[in-house]
């Protein structure tokens, strides 16, 4: 049994609720000259591409997903995983979920031109609206845009954590018992209700007292709020759920996001199974 998987168990046994289940997707990123196991590559997806918020979302509920520059379905994810350039000119050959969403919904469709990572990082598809380019919108041509302007659009996108200049082959995303390779992941994702957050962090308190600082905004939660972020900075992280992760990925409206390093996982587990006396979880309003 590999240790994430001993770690979930200890965490919701010790959550004191019989059949509470709680959504975990464990990310590990290759990168550089890191050899990817088989078993992980033969969770690339064949013949289609998955967003990061799908992977996510498929992680939790069993199924390993291996997500490349070629099967990754989101370009904005793609940038954050450092699967490609952010100042890339080029758009990315193939069929891509989120861009074939603007495709749908844009008339001239003889005349779509796919956006380039350049365009996601310049805020002209954030805002398509403002920029005059009415292909990059998601809603048909009332969509004004996820931002006001262009110069607003820049600024946002600057403030999302990306690994950059990329050097990521793939981004492994695998449930806790997926034991083939005793995968150690790189962060751990959980989904939850807000009265288990609240536990969790209960959880993480006690041993450390350290407090939890949310850093969020409304795009790119999964792959920069959840993933890039704890990655990168070694904490904790929370953010609701974004709208590809919402309309794409169908999050439920009663989950939020809670990104962790797997240390960190290990320390809310050895918290909850200490705490446990101290804070009765079972009697929490929602918690059964």
């Amino acid at each position: 049994m590999s240790d994430l998987r001993r770690a979930y168990d200890c965490m919701i046994e010790n959550m004191g609720v019989p059949g509470l289940q709680i959504p975990l997707t464990a990310v590990k990123f290759f990168r550089g000259s890191d050899v990817i196991p088989e078993t992980v590559l033969n969770c690339r997806p064949q013949g289609l591409t998955i967003t990061s918020c799908q992977a996510a979302k498929q992680a939790g509920l069993g199924d390993g997903v291996c997500l490349t520059r070629e099967t990754i379905g989101c370009i904005a994810a793609a940038i954050t995983f450092g699967l490609v350039g952010k100042d890339e000119e080029k758009p990315l050959e193939g069929s891509r979920v989120y861009i074939d969403i603007m495709k749908e919904h844009y008339e001239k469709k003889d005349d779509f031109t796919s956006p380039s990572p350049m365009d996601f990082t310049n805020g002209s598809v954030y805002a398509c609206k403002a920029a005059g380019r009415e292909e990059f919108a998601l809603f048909g041509k009332e969509d004004v845009g996820r931002y006001k302007d262009v110069e607003t659009a820049k600024f946002a996108v600057s403030q999302m954590m990306a690994i950059q200049p990329p050097d990521t082959q793939a981004v492994f995303f695998f449930p806790y018992d997926f034991d083939e390779e005793n995968l150690i992941p790189d962060v751990v994702v959980l989904s939850v209700r807000p009265v288990e957050l609240t536990r969790i962090i209960q959880a993480y308190q006690y041993n450390t007292g350290k407090r939890v600082i949310a850093n969020m905004g409304g795009l790119r939660v999964v792959n920069s709020d959840l993933i890039v972020r704890p990655y990168l900075t070694q904490e904790m992280n929370v953010s609701t759920y974004c709208l590809g992760a919402r309309l794409i990925a169908q999050y439920e409206g009663d989950r939020m996001g809670i990104g962790m390093p797997f240390s960190i996982f290990l320390e809310v587990s050895k918290g909850m199974r200490d705490s446990r006396t101290g804070f009765p979880f079972h009697q929490y309003p929602g918690a059964c």
